[in-house]
């Protein structure tokens, strides 16, 4: 039976400085480490050799969360949109540099313009990702969207947001699926079920079910081990990360109680 790799996400300690996620990543002793390019974690060629001489001591293997910190990539600003491809290229470009095997990022949003100029932002979330993704192609990297949740104006939260998406890109653009987020639209089933194709990374937190909490995986109101069935279901065995910002250890153990 094919079981899922275990990872760990730096985003519970993003208000660290770099050289302190440095220090949590080797404390961890997790193979699989995400890390979040944004904020004090930002990658740059100097820490990119600090992460890869990092991996070659520990046999660490990477995958990235792209600048998400007010970055729109359906922005009806140009000089914006423009600004932000720029940025996010980097970041594949770095992540390529580490070996990186995901690179998750998020869609657009809606804003003002929504209302004003209908289908825009949804036209411009479909070009940004096709461009990106190409990109991330080219460079050896895999970029793969993540499902974002409510109550924030992203254009696809839902299943049939990712349907219409994929009937419309005119790029194969893999999926991150996001189980608590997925519970907040409570559609981790539908989208384990629709998806399974597309799906080459997993986060993995908990929440009340109403808000983005970042709980630890027991922490709220998922039911774990009917959902390690369904991913059981469909024979994952990449990576599920752990998304948690508190009982991170915890977090980790239990995921390894239900795969292993």
């Amino acid at each position: 039976m094919v079981s899922p790799k275990i990872g760990l996400s730096m985003l519970y300690c993003l208000g660290q400085p770099f050289n302190g996620a440095i220090v949590q990543i080797e404390k961890a002793g997790i193979p699989n480490i995400e890390l979040v390019d944004d904020g004090l974690h930002a990658l740059t060629g100097k820490r990119v050799q600090a992460l890869n001489d990092l991996a070659a001591s520990y046999g660490l293997k990477y995958t990235v969360h792209a600048p998400f910190i007010g970055v729109d990539i359906s922005t009806p600003s140009d000089w914006l949109l423009k600004a932000m491809i720029k940025g996010l290229k980097k970041s594949i470009v770095n992540s390529s540099a580490l070996n990186c095997q995901v690179w998750v990022f998020h869609p657009g949003s809606k804003s003002v313009m929504s209302d004003l100029s209908p289908g825009m932002d949804w036209i411009r979330n479909l070009k940004t990702a096709s461009l990106l993704s190409k990109f991330a192609r080219d460079h050896g990297v895999k970029a793969a969207i993540e499902n974002v949740p409510e109550p924030f104006l992203f254009v696809m939260k839902t299943v049939e947001d990712f349907k219409r998406f994929y009937n419309e890109v005119d790029e194969d653009i893999s999926m991150t699926l996001d189980l608590g987020h997925a519970n907040i639209s409570h559609q981790i089933e539908a989208f384990l079920a629709t998806f399974a194709g597309k799906i080459v990374h997993m986060h993995a937190h908990d929440n009340d079910g109403k808000s983005d909490l970042h709980l630890g995986t027991g922490f709220g109101t998922i039911n774990w081990e009917k959902t390690a069935d369904l991913i059981k279901k469909i024979h994952y065995d990449r990576t599920i990360v752990v998304e948690s910002s508190e009982h991170v250890q915890e977090s980790l153990n239990r995921l390894r109680q239900l795969f292993f």
